[in-house]
């Protein structure tokens, strides 16, 4: 990845963290909505801090120390450039969560729960759509979603169902349900920016099939399939390598296909379900 992307993907991680601390400070802590994720997990810290303990423990510094373990998870199991990227978007929200001031613009709950998610979901669908996420339990869900090859949204609405729940018991559950109509909101805005939980099938035709391959399994967990091939027109002997991905690894295919072999000729197509494992054993 060139000098450039690096800046492009940089300022869009900063964008995205900090539209999530807007979400967070201008509309869901001051309705005491929850978010998803361990930006709700560190609400629900601060909340018990506030009313049950002798001190407070502040929503930023708590989700930067959450992501720590995460984050060196991430770096053994999902890649080295996803991971800093990952890190960088939860560090710039844990300082903008400090440094943007709560501000309540409007005292109705429900309309503070559509808007902080609808603002939290732009962020993250465009950080998801750039090849990182803001983590917690992205990551999570992402590793046992690679563990056990089931759908990352499987996962994802089970650990957020433990929030909620959670909420509901320790502070009523008018606000549990509040949180529900933000990841709702949440979902379906992510949803249209980036599809994380879709297949897609690459099929990638290439005249340096190994160099493809190494750069390929050194930076993802997929298994490829290869294919001899030949060019109609040129007759050229060639390879076609098939792989199924998740479309927040598009990202990364592409930067690694552009340092690999930049005259490969990608045909990405849609997947609706596959059989066996798809990640590389």
């Amino acid at each position: 990845m060139d000098v450039q992307q690096h800046v492009k993907k940089v300022l869009i991680v900063l964008v995205g963290a900090f539209l999530n601390a807007i979400a967070m400070n201008f509309f869901l802590i001051p309705a005491d909505v929850y978010a998803s994720g361990f930006t709700g997990v560190s609400q629900l810290i601060f909340r018990i801090s506030e009313d049950f303990l002798p001190f407070t423990v502040s929503t930023g510094i708590t989700l930067l120390l959450l992501n720590i373990p995460v984050t060196i998870l991430a770096w053994k199991k999902v890649g080295r450039s996803f991971t800093i990227y990952s890190f960088l978007s939860v560090f710039l929200m844990s300082f903008f969560l400090e440094v943007v001031p709560i501000y309540s613009f409007n005292d109705d709950i429900l309309l503070n729960a559509v808007f902080g998610g609808v603002i939290a979901a732009v962020g993250v669908g465009l950080t998801l759509k750039w090849g990182a996420s803001t983590g917690g339990l992205d990551i999570i869900a992402m590793i046992l979603s690679r563990m056990k090859d089931k759908p990352v949204g499987t996962y994802f609405f089970a650990l957020n169902a433990v929030i909620i729940v959670t909420a509901g018991l320790v502070f009523g559950w008018e606000k549990a349900l509040y949180t529900l109509v933000t990841l709702y909101a949440s979902t379906r805005v992510i949803d249209a920016i980036h599809t994380r939980h879709e297949k897609l099938t690459a099929m990638i035709v290439t005249k340096k099939g190994q160099a493809v391959k190494e750069a390929i399994h050194a930076k993802m967990v997929r298994g490829i399939t290869s294919v001899p091939a030949r060019g109609a027109f040129t007759g050229e002997d060639k390879e076609m390598l098939m792989i199924v991905i998740t479309r927040y690894e598009m990202y990364d295919l592409e930067r690694i296909l552009k340092e690999a072999d930049p005259n490969a000729f990608t045909n990405i197509v849609q997947t609706t379900g596959i059989f066996g494992f798809f990640r590389k054993d």
